[in-house]
């Protein structure tokens, strides 16, 4: 499958049915997200490999890691309602991938690989740690989503835990308006993808 096709097949997903802001429940848009499952494809963390997806939401690095040919995939997110869209977005598309709720401390499946766009902390102060923390205790390879001002942060929080950040990526993120307290039709951040090993 090429990026192009993947990105087409994720943009068709369901979203968010009603958002909730104390999760910062914004989506992660196609073209970001194939282009992170590409990357870690690439580093042969993908294909054959069992892959979380943390905070999955609708599930759309955890669809994307199936299609992308991942042995077995499970997404956790704490949201009833998301999880129930993720399921209607894995079933649409025939992918093979179980859906749990749960809060993030209590996901215990060891895997090679975890992806997350987690909370960037603008509702709950360090709302990513519990999430970072999770992926580096169960995953060889972690790739994360966070505000691109944090990226030393995570470098030293990694290195902290005995990890290292091997790569990132910056990409201008589109926040669409969602929430009553957005004050802007939409707002454009630069946020960083890391690959935490």
């Amino acid at each position: 499958m090429r990026k192009k096709e993947l990105e087409i097949r994720l943009q068709g997903l369901e979203g968010f049915t009603d958002p909730d802001p104390s999760l910062e429940q914004y989506p992660t848009h196609s073209a970001i997200a194939s282009d992170i499952l590409f990357s870690a494809y690439a580093e042969g963390d993908v294909a054959d490999r069992t892959v979380a997806d943390l905070g999955c939401g609708t599930g759309i690095f955890a669809i994307g890691a199936c299609l992308l040919g991942a042995r077995e995939v499970r997404g956790y997110d704490i949201s009833p309602s998301a999880a129930e869209a993720a399921v209607r977005n894995a079933e649409a598309l025939g992918c093979d991938v179980s859906f749990e709720v749960c809060g993030i401390r209590d996901v215990e499946w060891r895997c090679d690989t975890a992806f997350m766009n987690p909370p960037f902390g603008s509702q709950r102060k360090h709302a990513d740690r519990p999430f970072l923390d999770k992926a580096m205790e169960i995953a060889g390879s972690v790739y994360s989503i966070h505000m691109e001002t944090t990226l030393p942060f995570i470098k030293g929080y990694a290195e902290s835990k005995g990890r290292a950040v091997a790569h990132y990526r910056t990409y201008k993120y589109e926040i669409p308006h969602t929430f009553s307290f957005h004050s802007r039709v939409r707002q454009s951040v630069d946020i960083v993808a890391v690959n935490i090993r």
